[in-house]
């Protein structure tokens, strides 16, 4: 990698941190009514569009990046919410980028982030079953009761927004960044990048109304 393209891939990585941090900062919605401190921000479709970017590694740095800021400005949850929060993003960002980077298509990041949406969902039933009887308070019984009404659910939902808003920023945003030529055009990217296609759309909008209607529900709107 010579100097050029090393301060580009540096520019960007910098980038992302501060949108993902402040993404953090701008959107904190509760979604599940009965855990209230399960708050959806969307910090991991930055992160996660680093990872498609440049890989599974990078990807696992913004992450802590990102989370040690986090810890040390405006979370209270301290040591242990910084590995609760690298571990969730980790858990989804890097199957994706990985399968992703092998293959390299519409089918290859789909299939990463649904085997990341599985990872993420297993990681964090376990370590809110091991880790928040410590740190929130609750009695172990009690978090056992909200593993499967609020917890699974709640990551599920998560993953799904993110797949989604994915999907719909990361063409327009490679785009960008290579019209400012901060990002060179690779030659399997053709020459489609920064439009949607009609199945990504499909995709799109079947994610977005089924998160929709699962929030709904949870809600106890509909």
């Amino acid at each position: 990698m010579n100097m050029n393209k090393k301060t580009s891939r540096l520019t960007i990585m910098a980038m992302l941190c501060a949108l993902a941090f402040v993404a953090v900062l701008v959107i904190r919605i509760p979604i599940i009514p009965v855990a209230p401190f399960l708050e959806y921000e969307p910090k991991d479709v930055i992160i996660l569009t680093g990872g498609f970017l440049f890989g599974p590694l990078p990807s696992v740095l913004i992450a802590v990046i990102v989370s040690f800021v986090e810890m040390i400005t405006i979370s209270s949850t301290g040591i242990i919410g910084l590995i609760m929060n690298v571990l969730s993003t980790v858990a989804f960002v890097c199957p994706a980028a990985y399968l992703y980077k092998k293959r390299h298509s519409m089918s290859g990041a789909l299939v990463g982030m649904i085997l990341g949406t599985v990872l993420m969902t297993i990681v964090m039933v376990l370590w809110n079953y091991l880790i928040t009887p410590i740190y929130m308070g609750y009695p172990r019984e009690a978090v056992v009761q909200l593993l499967l009404p609020a917890i699974v659910p709640f990551n599920l939902i998560k993953c799904g927004i993110n797949t989604a808003l994915t999907l719909l920023i990361y063409k327009p945003l490679v785009t960008t960044l290579r019209k400012s030529n901060l990002l060179a055009l690779r030659p399997e990217d053709g020459q489609n990048t920064g439009k949607i296609n009609l199945g990504t759309v499909l995709i799109l909008g079947i994610i977005l109304v089924t998160v929709i209607m699962i929030i709904l529900v949870f809600q106890g709107i509909i």
